[in-house]
């Protein structure tokens, strides 16, 4: 429980005895019987059932009063009513828990009970005296700064609270964005040093072996040793673009998924398309990003291991889904064996990452599909 709703609760509790012992004590004394006093004390005992032994669920009490506790404090207020009507303002206690949180509620109810209480004696002796009118000016009065106090608290207390709320949020959102401005820098620093390295020093070895190759034609080991080297130096340069994906600050992801596929046909002979579907809305750059890095993984793929003639890239624009669909007629493979690859575990972690799914289906010799799907609201905590 907060620590003001602790406060409140002591206040209400306050509230409750302060207005039960002023309004019964001079019936009791009057009346003079056991039973008024029982059932003044159950009306006690009923309250702290509810509202002393019982924790509530949030911390507006008084709008969630049980409605047990009112049917039940009622009939007790009733039963003392019925013995005597000088127990008429004993009403209000049972209505404390409603006037902490509604000031106006709270007002009438002591305005009221304080006007019936007049009434009541000017109804039972014929007139009321002065001692009686100040005496019950006091009593709600007091009732009513009880009311206003503990009123004005309560919305000071939500106005923090919500403040409090927004502040959170303004700082998890400057968290967020701290983060994704991190991992950019990081994946930016990383790219950087595999294109000043390793993407260097294979377009050098691709050069020495083409000089090799033209001294010793036919060579088989050359010529393998030629094939090998620009095959990575092809895949250093896709992973530098994965890390850094130049072509969405140029264009949009449908424009950079049609140039992926136009790029795999250019460079495998593959028949390789893109094909959009629905009505394309803008996405997070972030998720713009990793549908676009799983793409390319995916094209790899296709590229190093599927001897495939046909390969089909689709974006699918659905009512709160985007999903990229890649799929190839090649050789596909066994998902449960392949499960624990580094190419798809770190697809599988793109999608977890922004709260999306991957699905990947496949049978040895039926060629093989990728499915990635993302919501189209990236969540804010995403890295």
């Amino acid at each position: 429980m907060e620590p003001w709703e602790r406060t409140r609760r002591r206040w209400q509790h306050a509230f409750f005895v302060s207005w039960l012992v002023l309004t019964s004590a001079g019936p009791l004394v009057e009346v003079g019987q056991v039973l008024p006093v029982v059932l003044v004390a159950g009306l006690a005992a009923w309250y702290a059932v509810w509202f002393v032994l019982r924790t509530p669920a949030s911390g507006k009490a008084g709008a969630e009063v049980p409605l047990p506790y009112v049917l039940g404090g009622g009939l007790l207020w009733l039963g003392l009513f019925a013995i005597d009507s000088s127990f008429l303002v004993v009403a209000l206690s049972v209505l404390v828990p409603y006037c902490m949180d509604a000031l106006r509620v709270g007002l009438v109810a002591v305005v009221s009970f304080a006007g019936g209480w007049l009434w009541h004696r000017y109804h039972s002796t014929g007139s009321v005296t002065w001692s009686e009118i100040a005496t019950t000016a006091l009593i709600a009065l007091s009732g009513a700064i009880a009311v206003g106090y503990i009123s004005s608290m309560a919305r000071q207390s939500d106005e923090r609270k919500r403040l409090i709320e927004q502040l959170q949020a303004a700082q998890e959102a400057r968290a967020a964005a701290e983060r994704q401005a991190g991992v950019a820098a990081e994946r930016q620093r990383l790219a950087r040093d595999i294109h000043d390295s390793l993407t260097q020093g294979f377009a050098s070895v691709v050069m020495l072996l083409e000089a090799a190759e033209a001294t010793l034609p036919g060579n088989r080991h050359v010529t393998q040793a030629l094939r090998a080297a620009r095959e990575n130096l092809v895949e250093s340069r896709r992973v530098v673009g994965a890390l850094r994906p130049g072509q969405l600050d140029e264009c949009g992801l449908p424009e950079a998924l049609q140039q992926l596929s136009g790029r795999l046909s250019d460079e495998t002979g593959v028949d390789a398309c893109t094909v959009i579907t629905g009505t394309p809305r803008p996405l997070e750059e972030r998720a713009q990003a990793e549908l676009l890095r799983v793409a390319q993984e995916a094209a790899a793929n296709v590229r190093r291991h599927a001897r495939a003639e046909r390969v089909t890239l689709t974006l699918s624009y659905m009512e709160d889904l985007v999903v990229l669909d890649v799929h190839d007629d090649g050789d596909g493979f066994d998902p449960g064996r392949a499960a624990s690859g580094h190419g798809l575990s770190i697809m599988l972690e793109r999608m977890e990452q922004l709260g999306g799914t991957l699905i990947v289906e496949s049978v040895p010799g039926a060629g093989a599909t990728v499915v990635a799907s993302l919501p189209l609201s990236v969540p804010v905590g995403a890295p």
